[in-house]
């Protein structure tokens, strides 16, 4: 790591949190909160290069088996690691199994001599189930911290950040960040990596206006049918998660001139 925090290197690892669902870009394609910290590191270093290697519906297993390797092959300097969400959604989740499963990931990850960056999980504030969701994540986040800390990583408090219990800071999934939900997590990363302020993630959203009952209604109706549905049946017939992605950036690569210069 050079001076003020930069980094010629990062590394994202993770799924659908990480590989930037439903952040789009004006050409279709996926940005998220790791390529808005890329932008940032890249600012004022000429050789900084960026990979993501997440892949949407992954469970942590399969994460630590596709991903780390490559990452202990590449060797960066900063890496980021996320995962463990798309696990706590099944049915009979261990949080403990979980645990040590992320903890063989870190410990391998810090081996490289990679700065690690360590995220935990949302609090599933507003969704479905969350009574079982929260205690479940709630639990992983205790031993997630536990083992950061204890490898000497960086944490990134996902839980803690209130400014994502609206609404706005998710799609219409209610399962994916917004593009500014996940400006705000990339803030918030930004803050913990020493980088220079942008701007607030902590900034109160606008006062929103009253929506009627029957709004909402029809909302939560649209939403089971496009989107609750059709992941249930994915989880009662097996589909393998992920199955048919790749990762957005296999390579660490520099940004081209298209990528440089985005507002995060």
């Amino acid at each position: 790591m050079g001076e003020m925090g930069t980094w010629r290197s990062y590394l994202a690892i993770g799924d659908s949190f990480t590989e930037g669902l439903s952040d789009l870009n004006p050409d279709g394609s996926y940005r998220g909160w790791a390529d808005r910290v890329a932008e940032m590191l890249d600012r004022g270093v000429p050789d900084f290069r960026y990979a993501n290697l997440a892949v949407r519906g992954k469970l942590l297993a399969s994460i630590v088996e596709e991903q780390v390797p490559i990452a202990e092959q590449h060797r960066p300097e900063l890496i980021s690691f996320c995962g463990g969400g798309n696990d706590v959604l099944r049915p009979g989740c261990n949080v403990v199994e979980l645990s040590r499963i992320a903890d063989d990931a870190i410990r391998r990850l810090v081996a490289t001599g990679a700065e690690v960056v360590v995220f935990t999980g949302f609090d599933p504030y507003g969704l479905p189930l969350r009574r079982r969701l929260r205690r479940l994540i709630a639990g992983f986040n205790e031993l997630l911290r536990d083992i950061a800390n204890e490898h000497g990583c960086r944490i990134v408090d996902l839980w803690s950040m209130r400014v994502l219990h609206d609404r706005r800071a998710w799609s219409v999934d209610r399962l994916h960040l917004s593009s500014e939900g996940h400006r705000r997590v990339a803030l918030h990363t930004a803050e913990v990596l020493g980088l220079p302020a942008t701007d607030e993630w902590r900034v109160p959203w606008p006062v929103a206006l009253p929506r009627p009952w029957a709004v909402q209604r029809r909302e939560d109706v649209r939403w089971v049918r496009e989107y609750l549905a059709p992941w249930v049946r994915r989880l009662v017939t097996r589909h393998v998660p992920g199955s048919g992605c790749t990762p957005k950036r296999s390579e660490l690569l520099p940004f081209t001139r298209v990528e440089r210069g985005l507002d995060v």
